[in-house]
C-alpha cells in the first residue's frame, strides 16, 4: 500500500504543477485615454454588457448585415473569420441614436487557432447627422485637446484630430507592414458623408466619429496632399473666427452687339 501511494505522489505534483502554469485569460488595458483601443473583446463585453447587434462588413465598403447575438453564436459566426463580427452598441442620447461599433483584430503572436481579438478602431454614428460642436456632448470618450495648434487636419470629407503621446503597444493593432517604424497615437476622425463646406465652422455636420490610431510624423511625410492643416476645431479661437466671407456673386454677361 504504502509502495502505491509513493508511485502516485509524483503524477499528483505533475498535474497540480501543469494546473499552477496555465496561463490567466487574456487582458489588456487600453492603449490609450479613450479606454476603448487595445481592449480585449472579452473586456468590452465586460465594460458595456453583450452587445446589442453584430454587424459584418461587406468587403471594403460601407455596407453591413445585422444579426442578434443569438443567430450569429448560433450560425453565421461559423462561416466567416471572428474578426469579421463588430461588436454593436446603440443609445439615444439627446434626441441622437447614437451607435457604437467595434472592429478587432486577431493577436497573430498566439498560436492558436483563435486568438485574442483586440479592439482596433471604434466607429461611433450619428443618425440624424450632429454639429461638430455637439459630439462631445453626445460622446463621453471623445475628449479632443483645445490647443488652437495641436494636430489637426482636413479633407473634402473629414476632419483629422491627434491626442496625446504615442504609444508603442499600440502597434498590436495596427495593420501597416512596416509599423515598427511609425510613432501611433490616439486619432478622432470625424466624416461627413455629404462632404465638408470649404470654411468649417463648429455647425458643420458631421455623421461618423472613428477612434483609431494614426502617425503624425507619417502625415507629414506623405500627407502632404491629402492632409490640409487646419486650426484644432475645438479650439476657443476657432470658435471666434469671423463668419464666412459672403459668396462672391456671379454677374449675368451683357452680351455686346455690333452696330
Amino acid at each position: 500500500m504504502q509502495r502505491l501511494c509513493s508511485q502516485q505522489t509524483p503524477l499528483f505534483l505533475l498535474l497540480t504543477a501543469s494546473l499552477l502554469l496555465v496561463p490567466p485569460p487574456a487582458s489588456s488595458k487600453p492603449f490609450f485615454e479613450d479606454g476603448f483601443l487595445g481592449l480585449t473583446q472579452e473586456e468590452v463585453h465586460a465594460k458595456l454588457g453583450t452587445p446589442h447587434a453584430i454587424r459584418s462588413r461587406k468587403a471594403a465598403l460601407r455596407v453591413f448585415s445585422y444579426y442578434s447575438p443569438k443567430d450569429w453564436k448560433k450560425y453565421f459566426s461559423k462561416l466567416v473569420s471572428p474578426q469579421n463580427g463588430e461588436d454593436v452598441y446603440t443609445y439615444s442620447r439627446n434626441g441622437v441614436q447614437v451607435r457604437y461599433s467595434f472592429v478587432y483584430k486577431p493577436d497573430f503572436r498566439e498560436a492558436v487557432d483563435f486568438p485574442t481579438l483586440h479592439v482596433k478602431r471604434v466607429e461611433v454614428e450619428f443618425t440624424p447627422s450632429v454639429p461638430l460642436k455637439a459630439i462631445p456632448a453626445l460622446v463621453n470618450e471623445f475628449n479632443p485637446s483645445v490647443g488652437p495648434k495641436d494636430p489637426a487636419f482636413r479633407s473634402n470629407l473629414w476632419v483629422l484630430l491627434f491626442k496625446g503621446p504615442p504609444s508603442k503597444e499600440a502597434e498590436l493593432v495596427v495593420e501597416e507592414w512596416d509599423k515598427a517604424d511609425g510613432k501611433w497615437s490616439l486619432a478622432y476622425q470625424l466624416f461627413s458623408v455629404n462632404g465638408l463646406p470649404d470654411y468649417l465652422t463648429v455647425n458643420s455636420s458631421i455623421d461618423r466619429l472613428e477612434f483609431n490610431i494614426q502617425s503624425l510624423s507619417r502625415i507629414h511625410q506623405i500627407g502632404r496632399h491629402t492632409h490640409e492643416p487646419i486650426m484644432n476645431p475645438y479650439s476657443v479661437e476657432f470658435a471666434q473666427r469671423p463668419p464666412a466671407p459672403p459668396k462672391p456673386k456671379k454677374t449675368i454677361p451683357v452680351p455686346v452687339y455690333a452696330e
